[in-house]
């Protein structure tokens, strides 16, 4: 995995040309910001930067710690929570934007981190997160009524944060045994009784014929996608799609500037387990066809996995907890299409009233019915 960007060019791209403060990136574009002037700088691409490939599974893991770079960002674990988020080297301190525990820097020197493949870059700013962020609390109807005023403060506090993630590609050459199930029917007769007398009738009854089936199946899996990140609830991150990934970049430094961003948890040949039980419905109902007939069983399967490749990618996400009655409560926002997913109470009064109003319509329809149907 080679590193696209000179490192000292990149030092250099993030002083602020006019004032020396530092630059940040500005969502929605591919320029770096100076929050302080107004100076703003393109992101110089290389040409093919747009060029998304996948990279050699095997190759990838054998040269992982070959291809660690050193860091100047901090890789920083939260006590709290157990996420690891990157902060850049000018942060002396932060709280974790998964559980707001505040951040213990407790440092090693040289530390080293891989480098992802491709960036998602931040399309959607702080304040449209907010505004999403308030339009979602706006649809909670079970919320109770206070909601929205006791996390105001919270909305106003989204880190935006770069969220690990692994894709995969995969070949699959499965060997299986079953059955196939070939309906036939036959005529029967049977009585019954009309109008008080007895009737023979008869009636067409299905069976089904099995037979001894066996075969070998091939599948092509592309971007099978698995979140490397255990701060965020795995639901979550899968509801947080779909992703804009026409938007993806080669990795680059300057996208994570004034952002946070994680490390992976979980690790890449872990990863591929969990692509794997992606395959298994698309697997079996390849299968199925094959097999043909009415009805299909899957008696055993041995599956290949071949070809494969692997992407680590970086997704943006926005992210804050609030606190309502001593509850810690996480909220997310996709930062590349505005889609929002969070946890919230629930108010039991709005349930109770609920269930008294259903119970109130109810005896209301029985009294309605009963009036309607007097000798009913």
């Amino acid at each position: 995995m080679n590193n696209e960007v000179n490192p000292s060019a990149i030092n250099n791209s993030l002083n602020c040309s006019g004032c020396g403060a530092l630059l940040h990136f500005n969502p929605g574009t591919h320029n770096l910001l100076c929050d302080y002037c107004g100076v703003s700088n393109a992101i110089e691409s290389a040409p093919d930067s747009r060029d998304i490939l996948s990279y050699d599974y095997e190759e990838f893991i054998a040269g992982i710690d070959n291809n660690k770079q050193s860091a100047d960002l901090k890789v920083v674990n939260c006590k709290n929570c157990g996420s690891q988020t990157i902060l850049d080297q000018f942060v002396t301190s932060d709280k974790c934007p998964f559980c707001t525990a505040p951040l213990v820097l407790d440092l090693e020197s040289g530390q080293q981190y891989v480098p992802p493949h491709y960036i998602l870059p931040f399309a959607v700013t702080q304040q449209q997160g907010i505004e999403f962020f308030k339009k979602w609390l706006k649809s909670l109807w079970w919320a109770p009524n206070d909601l929205a005023k006791k996390v105001s403060d919270a909305s106003s506090a989204l880190k935006g944060v770069y969220v690990p993630h692994w894709t995969y590609d995969t070949y699959t050459i499965t060997d299986y045994s079953g059955e196939r199930g070939d309906y036939y029917y036959t005529t029967e007769t049977y009585t019954e009784t009309v109008d008080g007398k007895s009737q023979t009738r008869t009636r067409q009854v299905r069976h089904t014929d099995w037979s001894y089936a066996s075969g070998r199946v091939e599948c092509d899996f592309r971007d099978l996608m698995v979140p490397a990140s255990k701060s965020l609830p795995e639901k979550t991150l899968d509801k947080l799609g779909p992703w804009n990934f026409n938007m993806l970049v080669k990795f680059d430094e300057r996208y994570m500037s004034g952002f946070r961003s994680e490390t992976y948890q979980l690790d890449p040949e872990q990863g591929f387990v969990k692509a794997t039980e992606q395959t298994s419905g698309p697997i079996h109902s390849a299968i199925r066809d094959d097999i043909g007939g009415d009805e299909q069983r899957i008696d055993s399967t041995d599956t290949q996995y071949l070809d494969k490749a692997i992407k680590y990618l970086m997704l943006p996400v926005w992210v804050s907890a609030y606190n309502y009655n001593n509850k810690v409560y996480q909220f997310t926002v996709n930062a590349s299409t505005g889609e929002v997913i969070g946890q919230r109470p629930i108010s039991a009064i709005k349930i109770i009233l609920a269930v008294l109003l259903l119970i109130v319509l109810i005896i209301i329809g029985v009294i309605l019915y009963q009036n309607a149907h007097p000798n009913g």
